[in-house]
């Protein structure tokens, strides 16, 4: 099963995309997608919208996981960062309506074991667990294999996490 990961963002995007097979993950490819600050919000929305349909394109994942959001203090930023989030899941959900989401509390669970690890613990497990020389950078890209990781340790239980 090829799954593609997302850590929402408006600035920078992380994605990744493993392949699991037989309890085995393998890493394809991780990177971000960026928008500049001087560009209009419509126009960002539209840049992460065809980059996520190059990504659709391009890796024909079978199961796509989003990070859900979390805020706890900057109303504005939250919901620049929801719209980025809402293009992402229009430009997958035209190709694959096999979409799911997970806490940041359940990522570093799946990945590290512990709900509130530190983000250093999770980008040294998603190194580990992909057999990667170094840790995924930037953060973004580390944070979205971590989702996909996270998705594909779901096993039976995937139903719970697809999207409603």
């Amino acid at each position: 099963m090829i799954i593609l990961g997302i850590d929402p963002g408006l600035a920078t995007l992380g994605w990744g995309v493993i392949e699991s097979a037989g309890g085995k993950l393998r890493p394809v490819q991780y990177g971000t997608l960026g928008t500049p600050p001087g560009e209009t919000l419509p126009h960002r929305l539209r840049s992460i919208f065809i980059g996520i349909q190059q990504l659709m394109q391009t890796y024909a994942p079978d199961e796509i996981a989003f990070e859900e959001l979390f805020f706890a203090k900057n109303v504005t930023t939250g919901m620049t960062v929801s719209a980025a989030r809402g293009a992402a899941l229009v430009a997958v959900a035209e190709k694959n309506p096999n979409l799911y989401e997970y806490t940041p509390m359940q990522v570093k669970q799946a990945v590290v074991g512990y709900g509130k690890a530190e983000k250093r613990q999770v980008q040294q497990m998603v190194k580990m667990l992909l057999g990667l020389a170094e840790i995924p950078k930037p953060d973004d890209a580390a944070d979205a294999l971590a989702v996909a990781i996270t998705h594909a340790h779901t096993g039976a239980a995937r139903a719970r996490f697809q999207m409603k």
